[in-house]
């Protein structure tokens, strides 16, 4: 839900943008880092959701090490 409600705010400057006047260059460059922002989060949430699955003990330290590994590839700052 939280997701959600983050790409909302995020496209709404966008939708309201009209051509592709000089502000709305400058608008399109914060909504790529807003989006670039919350691609980050959800790697931050994956991580942590990972971390939980392997301290219950629902899957091994391989498959752990192995699926952080490829969110860490993915990611800019994990």
């Amino acid at each position: 839900m939280l997701r959600l409600l983050m790409i909302t705010v995020v496209s709404l400057p966008l939708i309201f943008t009209v051509g592709c006047s000089r502000g709305a260059v400058g608008g399109a460059a914060i909504g790529a880092g807003a989006a670039g922002a919350v691609y980050e989060y959800s790697n931050k949430e994956r991580l942590e959701n990972l971390r939980h699955e392997y301290e219950s003990g629902e899957i091994s330290r391989d498959e752990y090490l192995r699926r952080k590994q490829e969110i860490e590839e993915r990611s800019l700052i994990y």
